[in-house]
C-alpha cells in the first residue's frame, strides 16, 4: 500500500517536512560516495532552513507536555495498561528535557562554523559548489568515507533533539486514529467530520496496482479526495471509476 498523509494545520506540515528531511539524510548517511554527502549536507542546511521558524521549538514542548498530561489522566485507569502508559510517558518526558536543553533553535550552534556557513551561502546556486568556488570543500570531499561521515555525523547531533522529538509527536498523532476502508464512487470521496473535534492528519492508503493518485483537499468540516490517473506524458485525468482506499483521520 502507498501512504499519502495530508496534515490540516501548518504546524504538522511543518513537522512532516522536517521528519522527511531527518529521514533522508538518515539514508545519505550510511553510505561512502561522496556525492551522496554533499546531499547529505544539502539537507543540513535544509533542516536549518525549515526549523528556523523562531516558535517551533516552544510549541513543540507544549505539544509535548499537552500530550503528558492527557496521559497521565489515564493513570489509574483499569482499562488501560498501566506499563504501556509509562513507557509512553517516559518517551514524551525524555524527548521534552533533550529539547527543552536544546540552545536556541535547532542548527544554531553550526551557523558558528565559518567553513560550514561559506557552503551554505553557494549551495543552492547550480554548480555553486565547484572545487574553484570553495577549494576547501572540494578537499573535504576527497577524504576517506568515515572521516566525512563522521563529520555529518557530529554536525547531525546537534539537532537529533529535534528529530527525537518530532518521532514522538508524529507518532502519536498516527496512533490516534482507526485505520478504515472506503470507496470513492466514481474516484470521488467526501466525508464530512465531527463538530467539536479538530483533526490534525489524515492518512490514505491506495493499492499501489491501482495506478491512481490522490488530489487531497480537507478543513475543519470536510474532507475531500479525488483520484486521478496519470497519463504516459504524467498529467494526471480524473478516474471514472469506483475505487477503495484505507483512510484514517487523527486528532
Amino acid at each position: 500500500m502507498v501512504l499519502y498523509e495530508y496534515p490540516f494545520q501548518e504546524g504538522i506540515r511543518t513537522m512532516l517536512r522536517l521528519e522527511q528531511l531527518f529521514d533522508r539524510i538518515g539514508q545519505l548517511l550510511p553510505r561512502d560516495a561522496a556525492v551522496d554527502h554533499h546531499f547529505a549536507m544539502v539537507t543540513l542546511f535544509e533542516i536549518m532552513d525549515v526549523a528556523s521558524r523562531a516558535d517551533l521549538k516552544s510549541d513543540l514542548l507544549k505539544e509535548l507536555e499537552r500530550h503528558k498530561q492527557q496521559l497521565l489522566a489515564y493513570r489509574g485507569n483499569a482499562q488501560v495498561a498501566q506499563q504501556a502508559l509509562d513507557e509512553v510517558v517516559t518517551r514524551i518526558e525524555r524527548a521534552h528535557e533533550a529539547l527543552n536543553l536544546l540552545p536556541g533553535k535547532a542548527g544554531q550552534s553550526l551557523t558558528t562554523n565559518e567553513w560550514l556557513m561559506s557552503i551554505r551561502s553557494r549551495i543552492s546556486i547550480p554548480g555553486g559548489t565547484c572545487e574553484f568556488d570553495l577549494p576547501a570543500y572540494y578537499a573535504w570531499q576527497q577524504r576517506a568515507p568515515a572521516a566525512r561521515r563522521a563529520d555529518l555525523t557530529q554536525w547531525v547531533a546537534t539537532m537529533m533533539p529535534l528529530a527525537q522529538a518530532l518521532h514522538v509527536l508524529l507518532q502519536l498523532l498516527r496512533d490516534s486514529g482507526m485505520r478504515h476502508k472506503v470507496v470513492a464512487s466514481a474516484g470521488q470521496f467526501q466525508q464530512g467530520l465531527a463538530a467539536g473535534k479538530t483533526y490534525q492528519l489524515m492518512r490514505v492508503h491506495i493499492d499501489p496496482e491501482l495506478g491512481l493518485v490522490p488530489e487531497i483537499s480537507g478543513h475543519r468540516l470536510m474532507v475531500s479526495i479525488r483520484l486521478m490517473r496519470p497519463e504516459l506524458d504524467g498529467r494526471l485525468r480524473p478516474a471514472a471509476e469506483d475505487a477503495s482506499f484505507d483512510l484514517t483521520l487523527c486528532a
